[in-house]
């Protein structure tokens, strides 16, 4: 329970917010790499945020498993990790009950 308690501080912050629905769709103007995430510096421009606190922001996404981190050189390109989100879409799921879910989606 922690785990999913420490996921969703993380997505209560409206920066780490806008960061993750930019890494869903970063657009043309990004620098990154097609398939291979995008880069740290894009961020910043984005999310109107220091370098520093792009950092910081990613960490903790990174740190509860929504977003992972690679570095190519001297760059860090993150990526959205759809285990992470499919595991906490399984614990938030337990909060509906079976009837009400099927009357929802039917």
């Amino acid at each position: 329970m922690d785990a999913t308690v420490a996921t969703l501080k993380a997505l209560a912050d409206p920066v780490r917010w806008k960061a993750l629905n930019f890494l869903r769709d970063p657009g043309p103007s990004s620098c990154s790499q097609g398939d291979h995430g995008v880069c740290a510096c894009d961020l910043e421009g984005v999310l109107g945020v220091s370098q520093p606190t792009v950092s910081h922001h990613m960490k903790q996404l990174v740190e509860v498993g929504l977003v992972r981190a690679f570095r190519r050189g001297r760059w860090v390109f993150y990526e959205l990790d759809a285990e992470g989100f499919a595991s906490l879409q399984v614990e938030i799921g337990r909060f509906i009950e079976p009837s009400k879910a099927t009357k929802t989606l039917a």
